[in-house]
């Protein structure tokens, strides 16, 4: 009986095993990643004509090695825009991963937790651009912050639902 209420206990209280955490992340990350990109196709391209549809893969690479060298690298940026966004949207999920656990014991749900989370990485995110280069959006022009948020929290509901949803299934 006693062994039978510490597994629960575990179980309510983490990830069984570090594996499952990063798995979760990575999968939690990829989705994010991929919904982040529909939203800007939505909104940046379709909406508000801010780029071409083909300005999305590669739009890291200019956020984080300037215009110039994205221009300069040609087909190679679409490449390494890609990598570089899924790079830290698997990093972001295995960060959420990390930290729902004690959210969730806190009975709160992942949505809200998400909203705060999308807040955070968005400014996180363009500190290191900012710190990265001086090439960037104006990020003090109210339209790129709120454009900006609403952008990470498209990534971060997901990400959020993803990982709530594979924890309880673990």
């Amino acid at each position: 009986m006693q062994a039978n209420n510490s597994a629960a206990q575990a179980q309510h209280d983490g990830w069984k095993d570090r594996n499952q955490l990063i798995k979760t992340g990575i999968i939690a990350g990829l989705t994010g990643g991929v919904i982040i990109w529909i939203y800007e196709a939505l909104i940046w391209v379709g909406v508000q004509h801010l780029m071409p549809m083909a300005g999305i893969p590669r739009n890291a690479t200019g956020l984080v090695f300037g215009k110039e060298v994205q221009e300069s690298l040609g087909l190679l940026a679409y490449f390494l825009g890609t990598a570089i966004h899924f790079c830290f949207t698997f990093v972001w999920g295995i960060l959420f991963a990390a930290i729902w656990p004690y959210f969730r014991r806190k009975g709160y749900e992942a949505t809200l937790i998400a909203l705060f989370y999308a807040v955070v990485a968005w400014i996180a995110m363009h500190v290191a651009i900012m710190i990265a280069g001086d090439n960037h959006p104006n990020y003090y022009d109210p339209a790129v912050i709120i454009g900006g948020i609403m952008s990470h929290i498209f990534f971060a509901v997901p990400l959020a639902l993803v990982v709530k949803k594979r924890f309880e299934q673990q």
